[in-house]
């Protein structure tokens, strides 16, 4: 029985207007139920690499050369969200695929009570469809929401090859799929 959740607000930063994502899991949870909440919620295909930074730690998948590279990386399955509201964190950074460089801002906004018979983790609320895998980081998606807005942009027949449909800054459903008028 899931007594306690934690709700959490994630953010992709340098993004205007914002993307963002509401979801609840039980602070039971570790980071790396986190991470595949935000792939679900983003809609990112988790094929990339992850890192959390907690203040000057970081956590993610532990290779056994992350020393000779200078960054020592904690194994994410080991820490919980209730460890991090122990120790009073509110907002931590989660980076997803480090050659795009999809930094998003992790705010734990409250820790309630469960709701009794409810599946978590949970989406809750969101705004805004999050970008593609492998689009190029965000001047990447830039280019790419352009060519997707003009019929006539040189570059859009490729980018829809590509992408493989239309792909328009639509409303979030809370699905991950663009919402229907």
């Amino acid at each position: 029985m899931i007594d306690q959740i934690a709700r959490i607000r994630i953010t992709l930063e340098d993004m205007k207007p914002a993307i963002w994502r509401r979801v609840e899991l039980p602070v039971t949870n570790s980071l790396k139920t986190l991470h595949l909440a935000i792939q679900a919620c983003m809609l990112f295909e988790n094929y990339h690499l992850f890192r959390f930074e907690v203040g000057d730690a970081a956590y993610g998948i532990r290779f056994r050369d992350d020393d000779a590279f200078m960054v020592r990386t904690r194994d994410a399955a080991n820490m919980r969200i209730a460890t991090l509201v122990e120790r009073r964190v509110t907002s931590f950074i989660y980076t997803y695929d480090f050659g795009d460089n999809w930094r998003h801002r992790v705010e734990i906004e409250e820790v309630t009570s469960a709701i009794p018979a409810t599946d978590y983790p949970r989406f809750v609320d969101g705004e805004r469809r999050a970008p593609p895998e492998d689009v190029g980081g965000t001047p990447g998606f830039e280019e790419f929401l352009k060519a997707m807005a003009k019929p006539r942009h040189p570059e859009r027949a490729s980018m829809v090859q590509w992408y493989g449909a239309i792909f328009g800054r639509v409303p979030f459903d809370g699905v991950g799929s663009p919402a229907q008028p």
